[in-house]
């Protein structure tokens, strides 16, 4: 459907820019694309191209022998003349944000192309951010949905598994998978192949006592220990070894898996299905496609691979609370991303078993395959709290003292409130970095918000600091926790 937005687009004469948010879905843009239109037409900007061959794509485009553009987080300043659709795929997706000054966002500064040369905007995925839906609530966008009849023949049949059947089945609690993904994959591998969604990489990534639960914890500085493989037992902080743990709670030996990784996942499932192929793919190796033929495709999120012809037959969505209970705002809508971009590689005949609580409400709205209304909801709920995207915030982080001088010569709008400085939370088991405050300020008040703080930062920056004294100034900064 990009390629033909785009295609649309130059046959009226006007330029295009399609922004992916990685190599594997701009590659397959760029295939339709070539497909549509033939090959030299368009350009595609990604980091796998190599420098040489970017740089030559970017002069077409320049010189504007070339005026369709596809590729990833950089080709949103490509020089497309006479621009007529700017359009972006999976806007919720980390990859398009930039974690250098200044931070700019894909979806943000492709709004701005839009207004400023008059384009056409498309923001399009399987799921539905916050943001797309304040664009459509705003007035500023219109929303392009199917109807629920054509959601409900296309759509895979989603079931859930909550904490009420796990407690009841003895499948689940010796093998960690419920007699319900067994049978669901049992079945689909006689038609297909069955996707396996995994949140952790590696073998056993977290431990803890058999008996009595207690995280397993390295006798030197308290790191959680790891198993990356199925051999070594070290501190996921320090790195120190430890053959010969035992539980200082209750004396136990004996390990258990607090989170089963993508590697275990797979090895027990080969043990399961013997006569089945089992392919993982992952950050170390990820697969772009697998065959039409049976096969158990084990993968972490975001690198599911294709499956060719009609789709996978089943997917099986494991461990729902990790990705759930994570402590951050987003923490619901990236599981429903996830796990509807994983659902949606299925076929509308086939099944998904999500392994999560049913009554949370990212899994009933993947039941109901609505990550509209999911994301409808979201932002009435932070309209009443005041969170982002309905405010504007500004996170200022640095040392204690550093962060409250910032502050107190900053001068503020009178609406502005500030929270915090509370201190940021150190990497594997290193210290606090710092500490952060966060400054939000109520609708139309940013402007007046980044003017006060790019003022301070000019006057701190002009009379000298140190590398200590620093301070990192973000608006509207990603993650909030």
């Amino acid at each position: 459907e990009l390629a033909r937005a785009v295609a649309a687009t130059l046959a009226s004469g006007r330029g295009a820019i399609a922004v992916l948010p990685d190599g594997r879905t701009a590659a397959r843009v760029d295939a339709a694309l070539t497909a549509l239109l033939g090959p030299g037409r368009h350009a595609l900007l990604t980091a796998e191209s190599g420098p040489e061959k970017r740089y030559r794509q970017w002069l077409a485009v320049h010189r504007g022998s070339v005026r369709a553009v596809v590729g990833t987080r950089a080709a949103m300043f490509a020089p497309v003349r006479d621009l007529g659709l700017v359009a972006i795929w999976d806007d919720g997706d980390t990859s398009h944000s930039d974690d250098n000054a200044p931070f700019p966002h894909v979806r943000e500064v492709l709004e701005l192309r839009a207004v400023g040369e008059g384009c056409a905007f498309l923001a399009g995925g399987t799921s539905c951010t916050v943001e797309a839906a304040q664009l459509v609530e705003s007035g500023w966008a219109r929303p392009l949905t199917a109807d629920r009849e054509t959601v409900r023949a296309a759509a895979p049949r989603v079931r859930t598994v909550g904490d009420e059947l796990l407690a009841r089945d003895e499948a689940a609690r010796a093998a960690r998978l419920p007699s319900l993904a067994w049978e669901t994959v049992r079945d689909a591998l006689r038609t297909g192949p069955v996707l396996v969604q995994v949140p952790r990489r590696g073998y056993v990534p977290r431990l803890a006592c058999q008996n009595c639960r207690a995280p397993a914890r390295c006798r030197t500085c308290a790191g959680p220990l790891e198993a990356p493989d199925e051999r070594d037992l070290h501190c996921g902080w320090c790195g120190r070894p430890e053959p010969s743990w035992h539980c200082e709670e209750c004396g136990s030996f004996r390990l258990r898996a607090q989170v089963v990784g993508a590697r275990r996942t797979a090895e027990e499932l080969g043990r399961a299905f013997p006569a089945v192929p089992v392919r993982t793919s992952g950050r170390d190796h990820v697969l772009d496609t697998v065959p039409e033929r049976p096969a158990l495709v084990v993968s972490t999120p975001g690198a599911e691979p294709v499956a060719e012809g009609a789709g996978y037959a089943a997917a099986l969505l494991l461990d729902g609370w990790a990705m759930l209970g994570r402590p951050d705002l987003r923490a619901g809508e990236d599981a429903l991303r996830r796990w509807i971009a994983a659902a949606s590689l299925v076929r509308g005949d086939g099944q998904v078993v999500v392994v999560a609580e049913p009554t949370l409400r990212p899994v009933q709205a993947l039941v109901r395959w609505d990550p509209v209304g999911h994301a409808l909801r979201e932002l009435a709920e932070r309209a009443q709290l005041g969170f982002p995207p309905v405010s504007r915030m500004a996170s200022v982080a640095g040392r204690r003292e550093a962060v409250e001088s910032f502050l107190a010569a900053t001068e503020l709008p009178p609406d502005a409130e500030v929270l915090g400085p509370v201190p940021l939370p150190g990497r594997r088991g290193e210290p606090s970095p710092g500490e952060r405050a966060l400054v939000r300020v109520p609708p139309g008040s940013g402007a007046a918000l980044a003017a006060a703080l790019k003022t301070a930062q000019a006057a701190r920056l002009a009379r000298g600091v140190t590398a200590a004294d620093a301070v990192r100034v973000r608006i509207d900064p990603a993650d909030i926790g």
